[in-house]
């Protein structure tokens, strides 16, 4: 729709095809439907937040950073609000005022709009001529694909661009799930639908190298481990490694501290069960498995805890260790990892190496970046640098 949109006010006779019957469908469930339209940072940071082919994307998100991104919904009567991690949404909360601003912009430039289902596209000499579709043959000279990834299949996106693409030669790096929940050992599913906040994650390596770090939420599933940071830190997740997330509980305290603190509950509530002298600290949910890994009765009395025990306590609160079975299905991520190979696509107009006339546009290209508004803005980036190419 942005690429459509873009093109036509350009001047440019514009058909976009679409088969659900719906336009924008796998936005609408973005941002769990408030859509995270962009994040309020430098083009710089935005860089900073795409793990893989970053150095692609530096010209696109230059000419059109997160600034354009947000002036272009406020002006076409969408109002704007920044949130923790500069996470930006629209003020009501709700997607469907994103989709409304593109789908007015389309009607009041003429862009027109088909539900179509396409097959294949068509060249001649080494060029767009045709798009074919189960309604017959579209003939064109340019074709922008902007079919997504394989993730949510339900909204769309089930890999019909990878074919289009890969029959006319271009090479796709096999998709699998970013941004995707992760599977983890069975204490997770004892303290399903906690979320932790303000939080520290560490990642580490089988060699105990620490390849991802963030502070924020965590939400534990009967399946492992989802939830802002679990989602980052799927990112890089290679198939070959195995991993184990380690959780600072209490970064705020450092050990002398946190070892005061629970001095303090545990005189507070000498009396009583281990299980309970823990409540102002732990929620409620994970107060048994953290005894558990330390070794506690939940019945021992506060005040016959030694200190070695409590050291045990402090060090699973310090470091609680969740060992990371891998990831969850790519249907279940919320972008694709692989793609189109950025090899093959001039990263200024997006254009094909290989085909006058293809260009790509959003998550059918091997790009992906961390949550908050970063992938989609790598969407109206790419988009923007497609359709300014067009002619």
């Amino acid at each position: 729709m942005f690429a459509a949109v873009t093109a036509a006010s350009r001047g440019l006779r514009v058909l976009l095809l679409e088969k659900n019957d719906r336009l924008g469908k796998k936005l609408a469930i973005t941002g769990k439907g408030r859509c995270n339209v962009t994040n309020a940072c430098s083009a710089e940071e935005v860089i900073k937040n795409i793990p893989r082919n970053a150095r692609f994307l530096f010209s696109s998100i230059s000419a059109f950073p997160p600034e354009r991104t947000m002036a272009f919904f406020e002006e076409n009567g969408c109002p704007l609000k920044v949130e923790r991690g500069n996470r930006v949404f629209p003020c009501s909360d709700r997607s469907a005022d994103i989709i409304s601003v593109l789908e007015r912009q389309m009607h009041t430039l003429g862009v027109q709009r088909r539900q179509e289902t396409v097959t294949a596209l068509l060249t001649q000499e080494g060029r767009i001529a045709a798009v074919k579709t189960t309604s017959g043959l579209i003939s064109c000279k340019q074709v922008v694909l902007c079919t997504g990834g394989a993730s949510y299949p339900l909204t769309g996106s089930t890999g019909d661009g990878y074919r289009f693409a890969q029959s006319l030669g271009h090479t796709v790096v096999p998709p699998v799930g970013s941004l995707v929940p992760l599977s983890a050992e069975e204490d997770c599913a004892k303290m399903q639908g906690l979320s932790l906040r303000n939080t520290e994650l560490k990642l580490l390596d089988r060699k105990g190298k620490t390849v991802f770090k963030d502070f924020g939420e965590l939400l534990f599933t009967h399946f492992g481990i989802s939830g802002p940071m679990a989602l980052s830190a799927s990112a890089h997740l290679k198939d070959d490694e195995s991993y184990t997330v380690l959780l600072d509980l209490k970064p705020a305290l450092d050990e002398g501290k946190l070892d005061a603190r629970f001095l303090r509950d545990f005189e507070k509530y000498a009396n009583r069960s281990m299980e309970n002298a823990l409540a102002d600290l732990f929620p409620h949910s994970m107060i048994p498995v953290l005894l558990a890994r330390a070794g506690i009765d939940p019945m021992q009395r506060a005040n016959t805890l030694t200190k070695t025990q409590r050291r045990t306590l402090l060090e699973q609160t310090k470091r609680f260790s969740i060992r990371i079975l891998g990831k969850r299905p790519v249907e279940e991520a919320i972008i694709t990892r692989g793609g189109i190979s950025t090899r093959e696509i001039d990263p200024k107009t997006m254009q094909s190496k290989l085909i006058d006339g293809l260009f790509f546009a959003g998550e059918i290209i091997d790009c992906d970046a961390y949550t908050g508004g970063f992938n989609l803005q790598i969407a109206w980036s790419t988009a923007y640098a497609a359709a300014n190419a067009l002619e």
